[in-house]
Order: C-alpha cells, then sequence, then structure tokens
C-alpha cells in the first residue's frame, strides 16, 4: 500500500490547487535605467521635475518646440540632463512626462501621436482656470488631461501623476527632500507601478495608486484646493495618504 504526499493529492483531481501568495503592493521595479522625457521641460513644473529626476540619478531629456530653449534649460539644470525638441524628445525616452501648460495640451498630444505611440505616458496637466476668487477646476469633454490624453494617443500607455507637487519646492536646490506622496494612475498595474517606482526615486516621496483613469478628475482638481491652502498660509502644500 503506496501513500500519496502532499505532492501527490495537490495533482488529484477534484483538489483545488494552492493560490498563490498575494503580490507585495510595495514591490516596486528598477527603473534606474529608464530614459525619462519631459515635455514642456522648459516650465516650472516640468524643469523642476526633470532636475529632481536627474539629481536622483536618472536620465532625463527636457523637451521644447524650440529645441535651442531645451538645450539651454538642460544645460542650466546639469546633472546630464539633454535638451531637445518635443518630437525627439519623444522619440528618445522610455517614459515620457507631459507637462505642457493646459491651453496646448490637446495640439501637443496630437502632433505627437507617432512619436508617443508604444510610450508609457505620464500626464501631470492640471485643468485650471483663475478669476477674482482664485482657481477652479475645468472638466475637459473626456473628462479629465490624463482621459484627453489616453484618447489622443490610442497607440501609449497612458497614466497620471505628479499632479501636487510644489515647482517652487521641486527647483529650490537648497531643499534636499520632499516630502509628499503622489497619486499614480492609470490601466494597467504594471503601468502604475514603474510610475510608482519613479516617483520614489526623489527623496521623500512615495508613489500611491489611487485608481484608474477615470478617476483623475478630481485628482487634477484637487490642485485648485491646494493653491487656496497656499495661498493663505503662504505654504507649498503637498498630499500624504494615511496607514498606507
Amino acid at each position: 500500500m503506496t501513500s500519496s504526499t502532499p505532492s501527490d493529492s495537490a495533482q488529484q483531481p477534484g483538489n483545488t490547487p494552492a493560490k498563490a501568495p498575494a503580490k507585495d503592493p510595495w514591490d516596486l521595479p528598477d527603473v534606474s535605467g529608464l530614459v525619462v522625457g519631459v515635455l514642456g521641460g522648459t516650465g516650472p513644473q516640468g524643469k523642476g521635475l526633470a532636475y529632481r529626476l536627474a539629481q536622483a540619478g536618472q536620465k532625463v531629456i527636457i523637451g521644447s518646440r524650440a529645441a535651442e530653449r531645451a538645450q539651454a534649460a538642460a544645460e542650466e539644470l546639469g546633472y546630464g540632463v539633454e535638451g531637445a525638441d518635443n518630437a525627439e524628445t519623444a522619440r528618445r525616452s522610455d517614459i515620457v512626462i507631459v507637462a505642457v501648460p493646459w491651453d496646448g495640451h490637446g495640439t501637443t498630444l496630437e502632433s505627437l501621436r507617432e512619436e508617443l505611440a508604444g510610450k508609457l505616458v505620464v500626464d501631470c496637466v492640471n485643468p485650471l482656470g483663475f478669476d477674482k476668487q482664485g482657481a477652479y477646476a475645468l472638466k475637459p469633454e473626456e473628462g479629465s488631461a490624463a482621459e484627453q490624453a489616453a484618447a489622443l494617443l490610442p497607440d501609449s500607455r497612458v497614466t497620471a501623476a505628479f499632479h501636487h507637487l510644489s515647482a517652487v519646492l521641486l527647483q529650490d536646490p537648497e531643499i534636499d527632500r520632499i516630502d509628499t506622496d503622489v497619486m499614480v494612475l492609470g490601466e494597467v498595474r504594471a503601468d502604475v507601478e514603474i510610475v510608482q517606482a519613479l516617483a520614489g526615486r526623489i527623496p521623500g516621496m512615495r508613489g500611491v495608486f489611487a485608481g484608474r483613469l477615470r478617476n483623475a478628475h478630481q485628482v487634477e482638481a484637487l490642485v485648485a484646493n491646494l493653491i487656496s491652502v497656499n495661498r493663505r498660509y503662504k505654504a507649498h502644500a503637498g498630499l500624504r495618504v494615511t496607514d498606507v
């Protein structure tokens, strides 16, 4: 008479195989070898992100409509940052951060559809309006800037992140750490985790999954609230998510 081993019984019909352990949500990929392009890299937000990522050891190319302008900004930043026009920046990058002004968001992405095909695109644009009462959120026809990007770039992998960062803090060389969480949204977990890992390259930052792109509007809109906070308290407020 033979006895069955645990491995034998696991293979017998009618036995349900043990489930694989759940993936650790903080087990993020190594992104240190990826090239990051920043469209709108000569503006305050884009330039600040380029500076912080390059300082952390990331290879960064900043893009602008005029290559000469991008090259001048790159030289100013140092840390091996390169400058090019937006099309070349998109072609040469693995990850492309979109940090252009909202009023040029749609036309810029539409013109770069071919260069951005197959790329991981990170949209950080906040559709905002301003009047005497301060900043207020705009709602694009597609629902959000990120959803507009996804509609215009059907062959790209679109995510959304880096909305709530202070350009002043990002560009200040006297500040070593930026203590804030980065809300990351996207449709594919692997893409979201790459962006989370990229955020984590900057000292003090942490990337936190915040839902699919359909939830991007309220994340983008929250910037209007942060602007109000900053004006009242003369601050550069960020966000922290507790208990995760």
